[in-house]
C-alpha cells in the first residue's frame, strides 16, 4: 500500500459512498482525515472503522449547503491542524429536474450543495495554501458536466460549474505549488444512483471507483474521467452537433 505525502485532508460528503470510501482510503495511508457530512452517526461509525484499522479519521458535522458556515468551519480546521494539505469537495446532491416537471426547491438545493457548497469548501483556505506554497484542492464533478443530459438540468449545470471553476483555478495557480484537480466519475453504485430509474452503463462498484480516484489524486491529475468506456462515450457525445445530440437525447428521455 503506497503511503501518501499528505499529512492532513478534508473530505466532504464522507458519510456514505465515494466520500466515505476516500476517507478510509487516505486514512489507511497515514493521512489524518477530517471526514465531513451532515449525518453524525454515520461519521462516528466511519471513525470507529478507521480506528480498527489503526487509522485516524476525525468526524466533522457539516452541511455544505450553508456556505458561510462552511467557509468558517474549513478555516477552523485549517488552523487546528496547522494547515490542510488536501481538500476534496465531494459532497453532492442530485434529483431529477425535468423541464416539464421542474421544481425550484430541487434546483436551489442542487445549487446550494453542488455549486455554493463546493466553491466554499475549495476556496476557504486557498489563499493560505498559496502563501504556504503547497496544497491540493480536488472537486468531484461528473461526466454529466459535459452535456445537458435529459432530466438533469440542475445536476448537469452544477457539475459544469465545478468543471469550469476548477479549470480556471488551475490556470491561475500554476507555479504557486498548489495543485488543482477535477474528477469526473461515470455511474457508481451509491445512495444517489440507487434512485435512478434509467439504465446506467458501465456501472462501477464503489470500492473500484475509490481506488481509481485515490490514485488519480496522488498522481496530481489535472482532470480524470472514468471508467474509460464511459469516458469514450461521453467524449463523442460532447462533440456531437446540437441537432444530432438533441435527437439522441429525445429518445433517451
Amino acid at each position: 500500500m503506497a503511503e501518501s505525502s499528505y499529512r492532513t485532508a478534508l473530505i466532504t460528503g464522507a458519510s456514505s459512498g465515494l466520500g466515505r470510501g476516500l476517507a478510509l482510503w487516505f486514512a489507511r495511508r497515514g493521512v489524518k482525515v477530517y471526514a465531513a457530512a451532515r449525518r453524525k452517526e454515520n461519521l462516528e461509525a466511519l471513525a470507529q472503522e478507521a480506528r480498527a484499522a489503526h487509522a485516524h479519521i476525525e468526524p466533522v458535522e457539516l452541511d455544505v449547503a450553508q456556505a458561510d458556515a462552511t467557509l468558517a468551519r474549513v478555516r477552523e480546521l485549517d488552523d487546528a491542524c496547522g494547515g490542510l494539505d488536501l481538500i476534496v469537495a465531494n459532497a453532492g446532491f442530485g434529483q431529477e429536474t425535468s423541464g416539464k416537471r421542474i421544481k425550484w426547491e430541487t434546483v436551489k438545493r442542487t445549487i446550494d450543495v453542488n455549486v455554493s457548497g463546493a466553491a466554499a469548501t475549495l476556496s476557504a483556505v486557498l489563499p493560505r495554501m498559496v502563501e504556504r506554497k503547497r496544497g491540493h484542492v480536488v472537486g468531484v464533478a461528473s461526466m454529466a458536466a459535459f452535456r445537458g443530459l435529459p432530466r438533469n438540468a440542475a445536476y448537469s449545470a452544477s457539475k459544469a460549474f465545478l468543471h469550469i471553476f476548477l479549470e480556471s483555478l488551475r490556470v491561475d495557480l500554476q507555479g504557486t505549488g498548489v495543485k488543482v484537480s477535477c474528477l469526473y466519475p461515470g455511474f457508481v453504485k451509491s445512495e444517489m444512483t440507487a434512485q435512478n430509474k434509467f439504465s446506467m452503463p458501465f456501472l462501477l462498484e464503489t470500492d473500484a471507483a475509490v481506488e481509481l480516484m485515490g490514485q488519480a489524486i496522488l498522481r496530481g491529475e489535472a482532470e480524470y474521467a472514468f471508467p474509460w468506456q464511459m469516458k469514450g462515450v461521453m467524449g463523442l457525445v460532447k462533440h456531437l452537433p446540437n441537432g444530432l445530440f438533441d435527437g439522441i437525447a429525445r429518445r433517451a428521455r
